[in-house]
């Protein structure tokens, strides 16, 4: 390990790195002409005006008034006092469930740094290895590890009974953290405003009918076996090259109104190169040349969405069936429609926003087999090309391969992209930093040892890359945390945005760029440092309060971050973004790790992501408990080692108890919750339109326009329970459809 001189002067670095972000960040924050990119949300909500307005010239862009520099870092305890269901109200659910686990890494650390240093310090420090061994170059620092105690020592039972301290601590904080979560998930769901998904519910794998459409299949189907509670439902389109299309005419408009904007300014009309981006081809007017691309794909646009409109293979086996209440919707939502287990599946359905179009598309019988597919790619093909790639874009790459899979919502995405991402991060990062070289190229090492030797072999290391994690705790933790804050990339490109596209306070309006959590990266980012607190309290307790400074300073940040620079949605692209500057700034977001991580929520999902959050927690005390076993065991104190084996076994069955506690709250809605919600909606509003409400909440973003969706044919369930139809056979095959017997017209 590094000498106490190595660590001091590193922190300081580190130290120093952070603290001139954060200075830079307070600054920035109170210069007029940055107002909207550190107060975008107030912007929003229309609170909140534009400074640079009136006042004297200087003013409108730097901030004369002396005393707000007295007192420019008063942001971080106006963070800590917001109440936290205030927060909730302002960032929603999701973004405070983010905070919590930094806040869950500081309520098991610091305990557990408090007791190593009490009691495994001073038994690290008067062990005398280190000074007997011949030949080695030691600092005082080394000698408050694991390594200094001699082999054979009655020392190491403090650190045995100590892990058993330490994982008890950890239970409970994993089990306390996990039960104020789906407290306030429950809370959160029954005290939220009426949403679609409240009542909505994905069908997939609808079997076909010869004799009626996919629409009609499903009205007869749920209006059958479900004749009080069906209201409604949205027929899926495959309507990818249609969003293609539409997407590639916003890009053309971005590079109109560009030159159009040129234009006004110089009054000398633009040129360009017909070639890809501008950059070789046939020189043309620029504007001529936009606006017949444009004309030419509203042709194009109008054709296809005729076909989308009239094709019947346009029209995907799945659909958005909604019902005239939470409880019936919950009901549907939970049980099995038919006696085929394989067909009319359901699920909630992600709320509008979430949901990913894309891969309604894919067949759902090739889900499975693209599931297992992108696993063989992992395991085959990734270990070879990862160690090549800067790792920014790793996290694109899985996010693509979870896209592959076929989920069909994007919290879902984040999920599988954040559950990858975090597998890498730990064979790839931590085991790999642990023996030389990557633990990936150390594979075969690896299958040739009884697994019994691999705990034994990777534990023998630990101690020595103590040094290693704590430089990168500081590097990557402390001084990237605050440049998170400072946002350097909206920064930068409001600003440019601001100079050339803008033209209207609208324009200025749609320049504002929160950002949104970067949950696939950043969730297992925090896992990572949990990880490292877990392996490293009982055998380098040194390590810990690096990690602590970490999580209180991410904490505060990413808490101020949520209060001053939350905004309640974000748009899409603006038609007046220069598509120059977008391409600009992904590759700049590339380059800069992603960064920025403001919350602005994509989604809702009421932190459904906690199991995953808690699961991870377990796997990092398990691995923990599994390396000290394997360090133990080299260190010649009998079988004296195997007092720590119940602990690995503990550790599965508190998993599995907390799974069965409490995992379905964050899967199922309760119908005892669900009819408490419908009877006081139907109290205090007893004339809402709930179908007008639903009619278009789940159609595609290309149809919101458009009068595409809507079926020729309805029918009025509330009249009678028995069902026309269309079809001409009057025996149903139960695998076809297992409802009950129907009114036929054949």
């Amino acid at each position: 390990m590094a000498s106490l001189r190595d660590i001091v002067t590193s922190a300081s670095i580190n130290l120093l790195s952070a603290f001139g972000f954060l200075m830079a960040f307070a600054i920035l924050r109170i210069q007029p002409f940055n107002d909207r990119v550190y107060f975008p949300r107030w912007y929003k909500k229309g609170t909140r005006s534009s400074p640079t307005r009136s006042g004297a010239y200087a003013s409108k862009f730097v901030n004369l008034d002396c005393r707000t520099y007295l007192n420019f870092l008063n942001w971080m305890p106006a963070a800590l006092r917001m109440p936290e269901p205030e927060l909730i109200d302002h960032a929603g659910l999701d973004s405070v469930a983010y905070i919590r686990i930094y806040l869950l890494g500081l309520k098991i650390f610091v305990p557990l740094a408090v007791l190593s240093f009490m009691v495994l310090v001073p038994v690290n420090w008067i062990g005398d290895t280190l000074e007997r061994a011949k030949d080695l170059n030691f600092s005082n620092i080394d000698k408050l590890s694991i390594s200094n105690v001699p082999d054979g020592s009655k020392g190491f039972w403090a650190h045995i009974v100590m892990s058993y301290v330490f994982s008890f601590w950890t239970f409970y904080v994993l089990y306390s953290e996990y039960k104020v979560l789906a407290t306030m998930r429950a809370d959160y769901l029954a005290s939220e405003t009426r949403r679609p998904d409240q009542f909505t519910v994905l069908v997939r794998n609808i079997p076909p009918d010869p004799d009626e459409s996919v629409s009609e299949h499903v009205q007869h189907f749920f209006c059958v076996n479900h004749p009080d509670h069906y209201l409604t439902h949205q027929i899926v389109y495959n309507a990818n090259k249609l969003a293609s299309l539409v997407s590639k005419k916003r890009d053309l408009q971005n590079w109109y109104i560009y030159y159009q904007n040129k234009f006004e300014r110089t009054s000398k009309r633009p040129l360009t190169k017909t070639g890809f981006m501008g950059l070789w081809g046939t020189k043309v007017d620029a504007i001529d040349h936009y606006t017949s691309q444009i004309q030419k794909l509203n042709e194009e646009e109008a054709v296809e969405r005729e076909r989308v409109k009239k094709d019947p293979d346009a029209v995907v086996p799945a659909a958005f069936v909604s019902f005239k209440s939470r409880w019936a919707a919950a009901v549907c939502a939970q049980t099995q429609l038919c006696r085929n287990p394989t067909l009319w599946l359901t699920e909630w359905a992600p709320e509008p926003r979430d949901v990913y179009w894309d891969n309604f598309a894919i067949p759902y019988f090739e889900l499975t087999i693209r599931r297992e597919s992108v696993k063989s790619v992992i395991q085959g093909f990734l270990p070879g090309i990862v160690l090549k790639i800067f790792l920014a874009v790793l996290p694109q790459i899985l996010m693509t391969m979870s896209k592959i899979e076929g989920y069909p919502s994007i919290s879902a995405l984040d999920r599988k992209s954040a559950a990858k991402y975090h597998m890498f991060i730990l064979v790839n990062i931590f085991l790999g930093s642990i023996i030389t070289g990557s633990a990936l190229q150390q594979l075969k090492t690896f299958i040739d040892l009884p697994p019994t030797e691999i705990p034994k072999t990777i534990g023998v290391y630990i101690p020595m890359k103590a040094n290693f994690f704590i430089t990168y705790i500081m590097v990557d933790g402390w001084a990237g945390v605050a440049a998170e804050s400072l946002r350097l990339v909206p920064l930068v490109l409001f600003h440019l945005k601001n100079t050339f596209l803008v033209k209207t306070e609208q324009d200025r309006y749609e320049a504002m760029e929160p950002g949104s959590i970067d949950f696939p990266v950043g969730e297992p980012r925090i896992q990572l440092y949990i990880l490292l607190g877990l392996v490293y309290a009982p055998i380098t307790p040194f390590l810990l309060p690096f990690i602590i400074i970490f999580l209180a300073f991410a904490y505060v940040v990413f808490r101020n971050q949520c209060k001053s620079i939350f905004m309640s949605r974000y748009g899409s692209e603006s038609d007046k973004f220069d598509y120059f500057l977008l391409l600009l700034e992904r590759n700049v977001v590339v380059c800069l790790c992603k960064v920025i991580n403001v919350y602005d929520p994509k989604y809702e999902s009421a932190a459904a992501f906690w199991p995953d959050v808690h699961k991870r927690v377990v796997i990092g005390l398990f691995i923990s408990q599994l390396l000290l076993l394997g360090l133990l065991s080299t260190k010649k104190i009998g079988r004296n080692h195997f007092a720590l084996l119940p602990l690995p076994v503990l550790t599965i069955w508190f998993f599995m108890y907390c799974k069965g506690r409490f995992e379905s709250g964050f899967v199922r809605f309760p119908l005892q919750e669900a009819m408490v919600k419908d009877t006081l909606e139907r109290a205090t509003e007893p004339q809402f339109n709930l179908k007008a409400y639903l009619k278009d909440a789940y159609m595609h973003p290309v149809f919101k326009s458009s009068d595409v969706e809507k079926s020729d044919f309805t029918f009025e369930e509330e009249k009678s329970p028995l069902v026309a139809t269309t079809r001409v056979a009057t025996k149903l095959s139960p695998d076809v459809n297992s409802s009950s017997p129907v009114q036929s017209d054949a």
